[in-house]
């Protein structure tokens, strides 16, 4: 199998490790403007860089890994290229499986949503597909396992809602560590021990959470005692507006999500 990723960036990155564990016999190509970091991706990965976009036009699977503001210039070039056989997977936030359809003039799409800890085998995915036949669903399914959990959904619209949850979440996470940290070393801790303390109690409740096949605010509300130091920091973080300030920071990312959708291009006449 010959596989190209355009858009050697950070995702661009994780997929070409992903696919490089799971074929590492097979060809790697790729494409996007020539840099540094796409020759060393190309080192690490063993993998070709295409000198032109033709090359695009040999693979049996294209993963469009770019930012979603470029989909409009770069992909009608791809339209004239691409074989009918070719499985086509796109991790571009805000890009419906519609417009690709439609500027591509292609008929077998996987739209996807990972998130950065698939860099590590730690992520979650949501995707969908169109085209495809069961095994062929079986096969990216798979793929995308390599990123971490995978989870197939039939609603296309659960694509731009995950983005602003599990897309952009860990971000949500690193900054509710990095504020805690913070708070650790304004008590007085050194840094570096707030930090394994902040670490190892976000990793600890997580596997807990997981064990405990209890729900978040069942778990939360035996840990808090009356009068105790946890009913006392929970109540200055509710008063603070901790939840709606949560909640409109994952629905301002859900908006922006479909603000990037763009127009689909008019009908051929």
């Amino acid at each position: 199998m010959r596989a190209v990723i355009v858009g050697p960036g950070v995702m661009g990155e994780t997929l070409a490790g992903t696919f490089r564990q799971r074929y590492p016999a097979e060809e790697l190509i790729l494409w996007g403007p020539a840099s540094e970091r796409r020759a060393a991706l190309a080192r690490r990965f063993n993998a070709a860089e295409a000198s032109s976009s033709q090359e695009v036009g040999t693979a049996d699977w294209v993963f469009l890994a770019l930012k979603p503001q470029k989909a409009p210039t770069v992909l009608p070039a791809l339209r004239p290229i691409l074989r009918p056989d070719t499985l086509v997977i796109s991790v571009m936030a805000g890009i419906s499986s519609s417009y690709l359809a439609k500027v591509l003039g292609h008929a077998r799409l996987v739209r996807s949503m990972p998130n950065t800890p698939g860099r590590i085998g730690a992520g979650i995915t949501v995707w969908i597909s169109r085209g495809l036949s069961s095994e062929e669903r079986l096969t990216v399914q798979e793929f995308f396992s390599g990123l971490g959990h995978a989870i197939e959904v039939s609603e296309e619209s659960y694509l731009d809602m995950a983005t602003a949850l599990s897309g952009t979440g860990p971000a949500y996470v690193f900054l509710f560590m990095e504020a805690l940290v913070e708070a650790g070393v304004h008590m007085g801790l050194p840094r570096q021990l707030a930090e394994d303390l902040v670490v190892g109690t976000v990793a600890g409740a997580v596997a807990y959470y997981r064990q405990a096949g209890r729900g978040a605010a069942l778990l939360r509300q035996e840990v808090t005692s009356p009068g105790g130091t946890t009913a006392e920091a929970l109540y200055h973080l509710e008063k603070a507006g901790f939840r709606s300030a949560l909640s409109e920071a994952v629905w301002a990312a859900y908006r922006r999500a479909l603000a990037l959708h763009p127009p689909l291009p008019p009908s051929e006449t």
